[in-house]
């Protein structure tokens, strides 16, 4: 399928996102996938997928088989804006991509996930700005050209410190523990010790917790909408 025949199968309207500094857009296989794929590969050592070693099995798999079919999920390829004097293109260099998941427009509520910024951009401006820039679609009225959501979710491994800091620094708050969230994928290292009932199923796989961590439209009026802005707008 051409990038002018693919449509983003999202519950929400689904637009470019931009900053000054970094620029999201409708994730479009046939135009972002093989550019992607040619960065340093993103960690997928705390989620329940990936890797993938193609770029064929990226799309297949996640992006086709997973977030497409779902109205309540969405991906965006980010690209970082500062890039574009040496790479001779407007947009700049394609740094990763980040989504949204679970999103309910009957409950108003959405999810950030999919966060894949390459390690090449990481600890730089590139992922608060993308975390930003949907912080702000997520959660700014209509008349702000928001959609006017009341909660953003963030749901990460305990185990992964480097994303709740990201989280927190956005604002996010602290809520809880799903206990045994997920079964992880046979190759995965990472997660629930090997203590698990005789006789369970999926004996050979280890299991998540999932800590999640929530934004709400409250805190987003009372504090974090300004904080969130002045990270945005840091350049050092």
């Amino acid at each position: 399928m051409s990038a002018e025949e693919y449509e983003p199968n999202f519950c929400f309207p689904v637009k470019d996102l931009e900053s000054e500094r970094v620029k999201l857009t409708p994730f479009i296989p046939s135009k972002h996938a093989d550019a992607f794929f040619a960065l340093t590969r993103p960690s997928y050592e705390y989620v329940p997928f990936g890797p993938y070693a193609t770029a064929d099995e990226f799309v297949s798999i996640l992006v086709e088989g997973r977030i497409h079919p779902n109205p309540e999920s969405v991906l965006f390829a980010v690209y970082d804006k500062t890039k574009a004097p040496e790479t001779g293109v407007p947009d700049g260099a394609i740094a990763g991509a980040i989504g949204y998941w679970g999103t309910s427009a009957v409950n108003l509520v959405t999810e950030i996930s999919f966060v894949l910024i390459s390690p090449q951009f990481q600890r730089t401006h590139v992922t608060s700005n993308a975390i930003g820039l949907l912080l702000h679609y997520a959660l700014d009225l209509p008349s702000e050209g928001g959609l006017g959501l009341r909660r953003v979710s963030w749901q990460v491994s305990p185990l992964n410190g480097a994303s709740i800091r990201a989280a927190e620094r956005m604002g996010f708050k602290k809520e809880g523990i799903l206990r045994w969230h997920y079964v992880l994928q046979e190759h995965k290292q990472i997660g629930n010790g090997p203590e698990r009932r005789e006789g369970d199923p999926k004996s050979n796989m280890l299991g998540r917790d999932t800590e999640v961590l929530g934004l709400c439209w409250d805190d987003w009026e009372d504090s974090a909408k300004g904080l969130v802005n002045a990270i945005m707008s840091r350049t050092s």
